[in-house]
């Protein structure tokens, strides 16, 4: 018997263990890619933080701009809550809640400071949100910001202007934001004679205007031009530490692991890194707004309980940030070969192809095209997001153009002094880490090129000529209610103000034919215009004039509006002055009255009628006239223009006070402009600070190779010209790739609108503001260069 035949049976085999499944592996390799992250020693946490900083920044700044809805909605609810609800003139009976009311705004060194004079009717007055207490007779309830300007040293012209007892603070609910200048004032003598109206309580409904066609397509490309980079940069910060983890990943292929299992690892890597940014970007955004109250930009400030992110908005953030960093990992991982003996190798260097990075682009100026005109006098609303998705298409596509820009232009280059011939050669071994971080300057400054094009085609739609010629006077001054000898006195009281050079004040009625009318007739009536000789040659072309002189003035080039003057101002005969109620005044036109032309005044308004020198009629007792003061002032002179300002709220708290200017700007207009400053100063500083860490992040890669060129005699400058050449060379580079896009871009969207382009030479200030970004990340990063290269870096484990 063999031992075959042994009735005795041999042991079975060990079953050899399951494989795991395709979803457990998977869950394994980014396991195992996450604890390469979080346990990586010294090396890899510096590593991953700089990740997650990158990250970190970016998802601060989506947080921020998803908050702006609700920011916008805020502000919007207490400006609508502090709105007055006003009382009609056929209901102006009184109550014990009532309250008169008078605008008392002004401006202090180029900041608006709003005001309200109020008196109250009876013993329960409607108090303004915000105020816990209605002020009294010379007391005054300010902002905490206006509290502060008062009290701070060398304002003493604004106190001036507002003489009143501070009793309190404005809350936060009656505020627009914590910056804003605003008071409520109380008065013992406000009457209706005097301006003021009469208001019943708050929150009155005011339905904001919808915006322009034009300020929609505005809008839109304000949001993409601003998030656009901030993409890019999340997707160039995921993909810090490349080099190191490339060699790390080529240690397992020796321990037997195979390609598809090292890409897992890779984008567990980043999956940490993109979560642990996440985090950062959450922590930056909380301590930031919490500062963002006492911050302001452009004079825009917010309250911080009103920075909160759109919860839509935010889990789109969350989700899409780790995802972003997974993908853009594994895309990056294909161009890579990593050999089991630590050899990272490209697979065979077929240069980039250029079509397919043309194709992006030239896709998005075909989707705006296929979108059409835009039409700014239609009633259908505006589509955004086909505007929105072209305009992404082509500054992403600028992005993908840059790297084979940059491989095509560095492998040509030779030659040159040494820090040239460093800065090259590294840029021929690898452009791409350096094409990435430019990518985003490349697209901001494209979409900022784009944005200037857009607002410069559209400045005659919302900035519109005044006619006001303020070489002639810079200020003009109006009140209904200072009459009598108070009209007369308050013109010398501007002339007599420090800085003022020439006063053009007049005292203006309305001068009628006498007569009985029926309700159906129109009574001839024109101006009646009293000052001195040398503000009726102002409004005049008066040659002779002599103090009680009167002259009959015809408009130019208008012979209806000549010969009603005439039918008004017959020479000889009487006119009476005045309307309204009160009893008019009957006064003789002299039969010598010569007639001339009148002409504009510093406001470009064209003046006519009976204009009588001060000799000729008593301006104080002109029934229902009017002070009208246009001022030159010498601007050499420190705060003139506070000087006029204070003597205009001594003679009237309510007068109209305007500086004069030749053009005048659309408000949404202007608060988009303005939005556009406010975001492009934030971007620009991620751009800084981003670039900054991938600047820090490269420079940590060759540490060893820093430390070999010191070693061998390369002098420290040698090496700082040739850090800042491999950092110009790809911003050139990227510049140009900016402008040409940009005004293609920015030429479309001007042919969208079917405007002109006004300017192709916008882009010179955006290419500088670019270039000095560089120079400043470069000099910040030289300390850590010098750190870099100390010979002890040679040491190895």
């Amino acid at each position: 018997m063999t031992l075959l035949d042994s009735p005795k049976a041999l042991p079975a085999a060990p079953e050899r263990p399951k494989p795991p499944s395709r979803a457990a592996a998977t869950l394994r390799d980014l396991g195992l890619g996450v604890r390469f992250a979080a346990a990586g020693g010294r090396e890899g946490w510096i590593r991953t933080l700089l990740t997650a900083v990158g990250v970190g920044l970016g998802v601060a700044l989506l947080l921020l701009a998803s908050s702006v809805p609700h920011l916008l909605d805020e502000r919007n609810a207490r400006e609508q809550a502090r709105s007055e609800v006003k009382i009609s003139a056929a209901d102006s009976a009184k109550s014990d809640t009532s309250v008169l009311r008078l605008d008392t705004g002004t401006e202090y060194r180029d900041r608006t400071v709003v005001g309200r004079l109020l008196r109250a009717d009876g013993s329960a007055p409607v108090r303004p949100p915000g105020v816990a207490r209605f002020p009294g007779p010379d007391e005054m309830v300010v902002s905490p910001a206006l509290k502060e300007l008062l009290a701070a040293p060398g304002n003493e012209l604004l106190r001036e202007r507002l003489p009143y007892d501070i009793t309190g603070t404005i809350g936060d609910a009656g505020l627009r934001s914590p910056n804003e200048l605003f008071y409520y004032a109380g008065s013992d003598t406000l009457t209706p004679a005097a301006g003021a109206g009469r208001i019943s309580g708050y929150g009155a409904d005011r339905p904001t205007d919808p915006l322009p066609p034009l300020l929609v397509v505005l809008t839109v490309m304000v949001c993409v031009v601003l998030l656009v980079p901030v993409a890019i940069f999340i997707a160039t910060a995921v993909r810090f530490g490349g080099d190191r983890r490339d060699r790390r990943l080529a240690a397992l292929r020796l321990v037997g692991a195979d390609i598809r299992t090292t890409r897992r690892v890779a984008a567990g890597e980043a999956l940490f890194g993109a979560v642990l940014g996440l985090l950062i970007g959450l922590a930056f955004f909380l301590v930031g707004r919490e500062f963002v109250g006492s911050v302001e930009v452009w004079d825009v400030s917010a309250f911080p309980a009103d920075v909160v992110p759109d919860p839509l908005l935010a889990l789109l953030i969350t989700v899409a940030v780790p995802l972003t960093a997974v993908l853009v990992t594994l895309v990056a991982m294909r161009s890579v070969a990593i050999e089991p003996l630590g050899v990272v190798r490209r697979g065979k260097n077929r240069g980039r192809r250029l079509w397919w990075r043309l194709l992006v682009p030239v896709a998005g100026l075909a989707v705006l095209g296929i979108t059409g005109r835009v039409d700014e006098y239609a009633y259908e609303p505006v589509k955004p997001f086909p505007i929105a998705a072209g305009a992404v298409l082509v500054l992403v596509g600028l992005a993908l153009l840059l790297p084979w820009l940059v491989e095509a232009c560095v492998k040509r280059l030779r030659g040159g002094p040494v820090p040239w011939q460093l800065a090259v050669r590294r840029l021929q071994l690898s452009s791409e880490a350096a094409s990435r971080a430019v990518s985003g300057v490349t697209v901001a400054v494209a979409g900022a090129i784009a944005l200037q094009m857009l607002f410069a085609a559209m400045n005659a739609d919302f900035n519109r000529a005044t006619g006001q010629d303020p070489a002639r006077a810079q200020f003009a001054a109006y009140s209904e209610d200072v009459t009598g000898e108070a009209a007369t006195s308050a013109i010398e009281k501007f002339r007599a103000t420090k800085g003022v050079e020439v006063v053009i004040g007049s005292v203006q009625a309305y001068a009628s034919k006498p007569g009985v009318y029926t309700d159906d007739d129109i009574p001839p009536t024109t101006s009646m215009t009293v000052g001195t000789c040398d503000t009726l040659r102002e409004l005049a072309r008066i040659t002779s004039c002599e103090d009680g002189d009167t002259f009959v003035v015809h408009p130019p080039g208008d012979k209806d509006m000549s010969a009603w003057v005439d039918r008004t101002a017959r020479k000889g005969k009487v006119v009476e002055i005045g309307t309204g109620d009160g009893k008019p005044l009957r006064w003789t036109l002299p039969a010598d009255s010569p007639t001339v032309q009148g002409r504009k005044d510093p406001m470009g308004d064209t003046h006519y009628g009976i204009m009588a020198t001060t000799g000729a009629v008593d301006a104080s007792a002109l029934p229902g006239a009017q002070i009208t003061a246009q001022i030159r002032v010498d601007r050499s002179v420190p705060d003139v223009a506070e000087y006029v300002r204070n003597t205009a709220a001594r003679i009237d708290p309510g007068m109209r006070f305007v500086t004069l200017d030749s053009v005048e700007r659309d408000r949404q207009y202007d608060s988009i402009q303005t939005g556009l400053k406010v975001g492009a100063s934030v971007v620009l500083l991620l751009i800084a600070a981003s670039m900054l860490v991938s600047q820090v992040e490269q420079l940590r890669e060759r540490k060893r190779l820093l430390s070999v060129l010191v070693a061998f005699g390369t002098r420290r400058t040698t090496m700082g010209w040739s850090v800042l050449w491999q950092t110009a060379v790809p911003v050139f580079l990227g510049l140009v790739v900016a402008v040409a896009g940009g005004l293609g871009l920015g030429a479309v969207l001007a042919w969208m609108i079917a405007k002109s382009v006004s300017d192709w030479w916008l882009f010179l200030p955006l290419t500088g503001v670019g270039a000095g970004l560089i120079l400043l990340v470069t000099a910040a990063s030289m300390p850590s260069l010098w750190r870099l290269m100390r010979p002890d870096g040679l040491r190895t484990e």
